[in-house]
């Protein structure tokens, strides 16, 4: 049992050979909230500051080009950055790709790699967790390496259950429009499927999918349809 200790200590100060600089910083992630395109940007707080900032752009014709300006810029940024990205083949070396990542990079991180998120990856961290945890003896740095997969466990989890969850329900959702738009009788139908429970968060995605793709292929008759759709949907999902 002594050499089987020993030998665990000495695997794991050899995969620590180097300082570990990094800290994960997980956010915890839920289906509601997805938007691994970071569409809707960091979580904004102090909603007397996001009215006045909205007041201001709506007033200050300036201030709202700089402004669109900038979220344009800060988009080609992160598109720039997720290209010149290249996940490794190996368990190992997208343990250290995920850590590298940043916080607001892991949901699309998660979207785009999910199929590497297996079972087979998460034996691995597992693993190393356990050697990290069961050593005899630990050094700062490999107490340091022991928080930060433990937190990139618990995210990766948490990320790849709400991206299944939110694929299910997009395909449901993809279903309850064609419902809708087969019907004869909308209002009847929605009804129904208040009662079945069938009125969601994905379903609006889907109509604002919807919605973006007919602006931008100029079909306004479909876009202004769609938006009438998304507003009963809305009113009967919050009666």
């Amino acid at each position: 049992m002594a050499a089987l200790s020993i030998g665990i200590a000495t695997t794991s100060s050899a995969l620590l050979s180097k300082p570990t600089l990094r800290r994960f910083r997980p956010t915890r992630i839920s289906c509601v909230a997805w938007d691994p395109e970071g569409i809707l940007g960091p979580p904004q707080t102090g909603h007397i500051a996001r009215k006045e900032f909205q007041r201001r752009l709506e007033k200050d014709s300036d201030a709202r080009e700089a402004f669109e300006r900038q979220v344009i810029e800060e988009k080609e940024r992160r598109r720039a950055v997720r290209e010149s990205r290249v996940a490794p083949d190996t368990a190992e070396g997208l343990i250290e790709y995920f850590l590298d990542t940043e916080a607001r990079e892991i949901e699309f991180e998660i979207s785009r790699l999910r199929p590497r998120l297996n079972k087979e990856f998460f034996s691995h961290l597992k693993f190393e967790i356990g050697q990290l945890r069961f050593a005899v003896s630990k050094t700062q740095d490999m107490e340091d390496r022991l928080i930060e997969l433990e937190a990139l466990q618990k995210a990766l989890q948490e990320g790849t259950e709400a991206y299944d969850k939110m694929q299910i329900d997009l395909v449901k959702a993809k279903e309850s429009l064609t419902k809708i738009l087969s019907s004869k009788n909308i209002k009847e139908t929605l009804l129904e499927m208040v009662e079945s429970n069938e009125l969601n968060r994905s379903l609006l995605t889907i109509l604002d999918e919807n919605i973006a793709s007919a602006q931008q292929g100029n079909q306004k008759q479909a876009a202004d349809f769609m938006e009438k759709l998304r507003g009963a949907v809305l009113k009967y999902m919050t009666v």
